[in-house]
């Protein structure tokens, strides 16, 4: 057995927040990193190990002395960073973009702070991980990477070490940790022992955590004197205290052949993904809020001087912490969520405000003729490709002599739908925008002119149809019971759709060891259904149906000129121990169930399992009756949760546990608690059916679109240097996309951040024209590529690695 190495791996698993506050949190920290500096002094082989900046950030700016023992511990190599994320995020739900910023913010923080960076990707407790992290993390400086979830009984794995690969040959050396990362006893025999029946050929190194963690701790002094006592046992394998850096050192010097894994690690905790449906939704809006105001705010210091403002950065540290996996996750306890919500509050109130700036600049200094009788709308597009979409804007009272142009004169219909305001002299006008990539248009108000009748679609109160599609709804359920694309003279669904399904489920708030739900309690039955709004543009029916004492209003909206449909959905909900779902019967045969994941796409089984998803989903397949292709895309713009069961898609809306109920308590039946996703909330869902694929249906633009909207501002009249219609970029590959650009950390120079969406190797073409600079590069499938755009014109652009590093 002394032949065989177990790395003792002393750290502090510490939640900053969880069953506890972040204020708490905080104190822990600095208990438990005091604890590890006075184990490193009494024990001069001792090493500890630690992740997560933002703890470090606390201690810098809380307890300055401890931060300089810290500092020097680092230097000595026995206090060891591991892990060069802001923190330990879920590490499925944030963005592809969020995750670039974990590894961005965290890692340029041990660099300035320790003068070190993170080899290691380290997420212990998180609950499953993306197929996209091998190429985040190896773009972010970390070859390597430690979890523990889903363990053996989730997940089946070739082995606790194996290559982990992304879809464009990314790959990091990953260990999943054997049984624990904490340990509760003193003596850690046991511990030891069971770990050492893991240590199987051709391995003969393995890792084994110790520590009293969750709450933080630490190794202790016994945990310490029984590992120097078992370290004499001839039936024990070596024991060394070490740190990941230097097992994974130590194993590649053996130049061991290891298996490949090219998957995602799921699953455990499925209900984490559809539980606490207000972080979920700010987290989505904070994301895309922050994506959009900064790619405004540089293009408005290159073109109007407007600043670029200082505090994004805290803006996406407010995101990151609330990205930890037992936040985002929702299975902190209820007041950690008001924490949450005003942490998101900042970082979105930063973007807004930084967003606003930037445009209001933009559109003061477009050139306006003035005219009494005209009234400027200016659309600023935040997408890479050109867009057409509704836009709406708040305006007094639309007159029957005005009309809507584009900037060339050329009408544009317009309809008037119920203001947001119930007030007198309101309205709200709705049409459909023609933007141009990353770009902005100036539309037009006139007045004193003769308005064109511009046709709606046939529309009444159970039916709507335009010139590709027919959607029909039964009178007294409220279900659509066909979607009917004329074109394709195919029925979308096999039979009731938009079906709401009520659930029971009494399993705790991470749903421990449930794999689907599937115990059907009821549905929802309208009670109202009723055709609101008429016009050129669009129309829409609203179906109120009940549940208990629940409400669930959908507001499914048709347009004349798209070919999509977009739901608006309420729901008020009363009930415990249950989870809603909507149903999407998708009529294909041979199907494939495609769901986004940050910066990717992944194929997953039709067997009714819940499972994490992004912003959109996709079922395709077979017409069997003729051999094409078809299929469904849904978007939403604030839900992670699906499940695919042979042709039904489900949409898994809410779940509602007790907070933070942890298993194996069972709660009192006359107890009192407090239920997540009790009352009202809002979101959005569209539909996009289509023929062939979701990769020729760009259902990634969709989606994008859903999540960030173009932005609409009323102005007057005024002289400037912009033209009324311009474009910031353009890329002639639908496949490739722009994802981030934002001012570089370091100066200021430019940031690009581009993707492959397809899985197909490209050659792209990125043309900045107001910066006189063309970028050609050769993507993997699903590959990102970060570029730096010095402002000293030059200077050649180059590509970067995920931290703005020369590669």
């Amino acid at each position: 057995m002394k032949e065989k190495t177990l790395h003792m791996i002393g750290n502090a698993h510490l939640d900053p927040v969880w069953l506890w506050q972040w204020q708490e949190g905080f104190q822990e920290t600095k208990a438990t990193f005091r604890s590890a500096l006075d184990r490193l002094n009494e024990y001069e082989d001792f090493v500890f190990t630690s992740s997560s900046a933002v703890m470090y950030e606390w201690v810098e700016k809380n307890d300055p002395a401890m931060f300089e023992e810290i500092k020097e511990k680092i230097q000595e190599g026995r206090w060891v960073i591991c892990g060069g994320w802001w923190l330990q995020p879920d590490c499925n739900i944030p963005s592809g973009e969020s995750f670039v910023r974990q590894g961005l913010y965290g890692q340029h923080y041990f660099k300035e702070k320790f003068g070190v960076t993170a080899t290691v990707g380290y997420n212990v407790d998180s609950f499953g991980h993306s197929g996209m992290l091998p190429q985040i993390l190896q773009k972010s400086g970390m070859d390597h990477y430690v979890f523990m979830r889903p363990g053996p009984h989730e997940k089946g794995l070739p082995g606790r070490l194996f290559w982990w690969e992304s879809d464009d040959g990314s790959r990091v050396m990953t260990f999943q940790i054997p049984f624990e990362y904490t340990t509760w006893g003193q003596d850690l025999e046991n511990h030891v022992r069971r770990c050492s029946t893991e240590l199987k050929e051709p391995v003969n190194e393995l890792m084994s955590f110790y520590g009293v963690g969750n709450h933080g701790g630490g190794p202790t002094k016994e945990n310490i004197e029984s590992l120097k006592r078992l370290n004499k046992e001839e039936d024990l394998p070596n024991l060394v205290f070490s740190s990941p850096n230097q097992f994974f050192e130590d194993i590649k010097k053996k130049e061991i052949t290891l298996p490949t894994v090219h998957h995602d690690l799921q699953n455990h905790a499925k209900g984490c993904y559809s539980v606490h449906s207000g972080i979920k939704k700010w987290n989505r809006e904070a994301e895309n809020m922050l994506a959009k105001a900064e790619k405004w705010s540089v293009i408005a210091e290159a073109t109007t001087d407007q600043p670029y403002p200082a505090d994004f950065k805290q803006a996406w540290k407010n995101v990151m912490f609330n990205q930890f996996h037992d936040i985002l996750a929702g299975t902190s306890i209820e007041d950690a969520y008001e924490d949450a919500r005003n942490m998101h509050g900042e970082a979105m109130t930063i973007a807004e405000r930084g967003l606003n700036y930037a445009v209001q600049s933009l559109a003061w200094n477009i050139q306006i003729e003035q005219d009494e009788a005209m009234l400027p709308i200016v659309v600023f597009n935040p997408h890479s490709w050109d867009v057409e979409t509704n836009v709406e804007v708040e305006f007094k009272r639309f007159k029957e002599d005005q009309m809507l142009t584009d900037e060339m004169g050329q009408e544009v219909p317009v309809q008037v739908v119920q203001s947001h305001a119930t007030a007198n002299g309101r309205n709200r006008l709705s049409f459909i925008a023609k933007l141009p990539a990353m770009g902005y248009r100036v539309y037009k108000i006139v007045s004193n002119s003769k308005p064109k009748q511009f046709e709606p679609i046939k529309a009444n109160d159970y039916s709507l149809e335009n010139s590709r599609f027919r959607l029909e709804f039964d009178p007294n359920s409220g279900f659509i019971t066909s979607l009917y694309d004329k074109q394709k003279q195919y029925e979308v669904f096999t039979g009731d759709a938009a079906k709401p399904v009520v659930v029971h489920d009494t399993s705790d708030t991470w749903s421990h060891d449930v794999v689907r739900y599937k115990d059907v309690a009821g549905e929802f039955k309208a009670t109202s259904i009723k055709h609101i709004e008429h016009g050129p543009i669009k129309s829409v029916i609203r179906v109120i149906s009940e549940y208990g004492t629940s409400k669930l209003i959908q507001e499914f909206t048709m347009y004349k000129d798209l070919d999509h449909i977009d739901v608006n959905v309420t729901v008020d909900w009363r009930e415990k121990f249950k989870a809603l779902k909507l149903k999407y019967p998708v009529n294909v045969v041979h199907r494939k169930a495609t769901y986004e994941i940050p910066y990717g796409h992944i194929i997953r089984e039709a067997n009714g399992e819940e499972q994490v998803g992004q912003a959109w989903i996709d079922v395709s397949g077979t017409v069997k009756e003729t051999g094409g292709r078809y299929g469904l895309s849904i978007a939403n713009d604030a839900k992670y949760s699906y499940d695919v069961e042979g042709n039904v898609l489900s949409l898994t809306v809410l779940r509602s546990p007790i907070y933070a109920h942890h298993d194996p308590l069972i709660p009192d039946p006359d107890g009192h608690y407090s239920f997540i996703d009790q009352g009202i909330q809002q979101f959005r869902y569209t539909l996009l059916p289509h023929e062939d694929s979701w990769e020729e249906a760009q259902t990634v633009k969709h989606a994008a679109v859903l999540n960030q909207r173009p932005v609409a501002l009323i102005e007057t009249y005024h002289k400037g240097s912009l033209p009324q219609k311009d474009s910031y970029v353009a890329i002639e590959q639908d496949n490739v996309i722009i994802s981030a650009m934002k001012q570089a950390e370091d100066n200021d120079d430019i940031i690009i951040r581009c993707y492959e969406t397809n899985r197909v190797g490209t050659e792209a073409t990125i043309r900045l024209p107001k910066w006189g600079r063309i970028i050609t590069a050769s993507f993997q499938p699903c590959e990102i590529k970060t570029f730096r755009i010095p402002k000293d014109t030059s200077k050649p652009v180059m590509e970067t690695n995920l931290l703005e590093w020369e590669m």
